[in-house]
């Protein structure tokens, strides 16, 4: 066999075009956001839902991790970022060739397969994002389905339209920086509509639906949170100062956030709440996220308060108000956290671009386009400033519409293959009536334990105590009972 020559492998393996320091960023930016889903959003869906719905919810997560892989490098990057079809959608084409992955990407100096891996994770974590409102009830089988249709006819038309340079609201100059619409905005929406037609889940789990683990819904919290470094961070596509900015705005933005649901919460409910907080963290990130390397730090810190109060009043107070937010049955509230906080974050970005920042973003000379309107009517470009926020309206319309439709026709679709919604019966029972598996071994839902036995004893070698006992006394005199 002949092997190649060594100038040429060395060129394989660093050409002249490839920066290996934004290369290295890339990936690692990259797997940073990979993180957020697996295992941050696997542990914080897994600790957030009722004990019995712990293992299901993890598992949709991860599933949609797989299949987004399988459909992103098969046919969906291509329809995302490739060759034109329509002004709205690219080529359908594979993501595997070699030459293709080590060839130059259109964006930065890095190559292709850094770009596929890049934009991968985010198509996954978006829609692990929907599978949040749908967590309690949804059939596995039709959420298998769900996924690669959705990525498919949905996430590729919004990422052609909006981050492809050929796509059309990309011409118009519309600003997304990391995901504002593409992520935030359709999950929230699709996740709504998705959960509309699969139905609520059991009545006794909407009325109470208490979570398992908080400490480890903290952890996965935490893993959203430090992941959304490489998530605003790797935009820039290169180690630049932009890319600095977009992560140091992204954590004071959520930091503010939080505290301001945080403070909502004791004015006015005497308590603070930890799942509030939780998800104040979430709604700044969401809300940041269009701006990230586009805005000065004083914008962070104002679209932080208003991340952290909006979603806030959206959640508590018109959620009960309203009789469409109280009728659909949003587990995880995704509309709130989600379509809500991108929408916010897209507007306010259309109001505090500073035009320097987002030419440098996106490499161009055109001073009508990014110039956010409070720019605008400083600088004299007035009608520059409401063109932008005029653009950022017309996305959030079109994202919108889009994934109404699409989730729509595709719940239907599905339910002539397989039912959208489990079963009562299996819905009261959970985890183990869908996968015969339960997360947990606790006393009562798993193989019982004393501490008179070692960890690992079979059932069958500990004495059972009498019926009685079990049903008067609690886990401590239970077990002092048995030894």
């Amino acid at each position: 066999m002949t092997s190649l020559p060594e100038n040429l492998i060395a060129d394989a393996e660093s050409p002249e075009w490839m920066s290996k320091g934004d290369n290295a960023w890339q990936l690692t930016a990259a797997t940073l956001v990979g993180l957020q889903s697996v295992p941050g959003l696997v542990i914080l869906y897994g600790s957030i839902v009722k004990k019995k719905w712990a293992l299901n919810s993890a598992f949709m997560a991860l599933y949609a991790f797989a299949a987004v892989v399988i459909c992103w490098v098969g046919w969906a990057h291509e329809m995302s970022f490739g060759k034109r079809l329509l002004p709205f959608l690219g080529r359908p084409s594979t993501a595997l060739g070699q030459k293709f992955l080590l060839e130059r990407a259109f964006l930065g100096r890095i190559p292709n397969a850094s770009m596929v891996y890049f934009q991968l994770v985010f198509a996954a974590i978006t829609t692990i994002l929907i599978g949040g409102a749908l967590l309690g009830r949804m059939s596995f089988q039709a959420w298998m389905v769900f996924v690669p249709l959705w990525i498919t006819f949905s996430y590729t038309v919004c990422a052609y339209s909006i981050w492809n340079p050929r796509g059309w609201l990309s011409r118009l100059g519309i600003i997304d920086y990391s995901g504002g619409f593409v992520v935030h905005l359709s999950s929230g929406v699709a996740g709504f509509t998705a959960a509309y037609w699969v139905g609520p889940r059991a009545s006794r789990d909407r009325q109470r639906f208490p979570p398992n683990n908080i400490l480890l819904m903290l952890a996965g919290a935490g893993l959203l949170w430090m992941g959304w470094t490489g998530f605003n961070g790797g935009d820039p596509y290169s180690v630049s100062a932009d890319a600095s900015l977009a992560v140091l705005n992204t954590h004071v933005c959520t930091a503010t956030s939080l505290l301001t649901w945080l403070l909502l919460d004791i004015i006015f409910f005497g308590k603070p709440s930890v799942i509030g907080a939780t998800q104040g963290m979430i709604t700044g990130l969401v809300c940041i996220t269009p701006a990230a390397g586009v805005v000065q730090g004083w914008a962070a810190i104002i679209m932080g308060m208003m991340a952290g109060s909006v979603p806030w009043y959206t959640m508590m107070i018109l959620h009960r108000q309203i009789r469409l937010l109280k009728k659909v049955d949003d587990t995880m509230a995704v509309f709130h956290t989600h379509a809500v906080a991108g929408t916010l974050g897209g507007l306010l970005t259309g109001l505090f671009a500073e035009p320097k920042l987002g030419r440098l973003f996106y490499s161009a000379n055109n001073w009508q386009r990014y110039t956010g309107l409070f720019y605008g009517l400083k600088t004299g470009q007035i009608a520059a400033g409401f063109r932008q926020v005029g653009v950022q309206l017309l996305g959030m319309v079109f994202v919108i519409i889009l994934n109404v439709f699409t989730t729509t026709a595709i719940c239907l679709s599905i339910r002539f293959v397989a039912p959208l919604r489990l079963a009562e019966d299996v819905m009261q029972t959970g985890d183990d009536a869908v996968h015969g598996e339960e997360a947990y071994a606790l006393w009562g839902d798993g193989e019982k334990y004393s501490s008179k036995y070692n960890s690992v004893q079979a059932v069958d070698e500990i004495p059972p105590p009498p019926n009685e006992v079990v049903t008067k006394i609690g886990l401590y005199e239970l077990q002092t009972a048995i030894k």
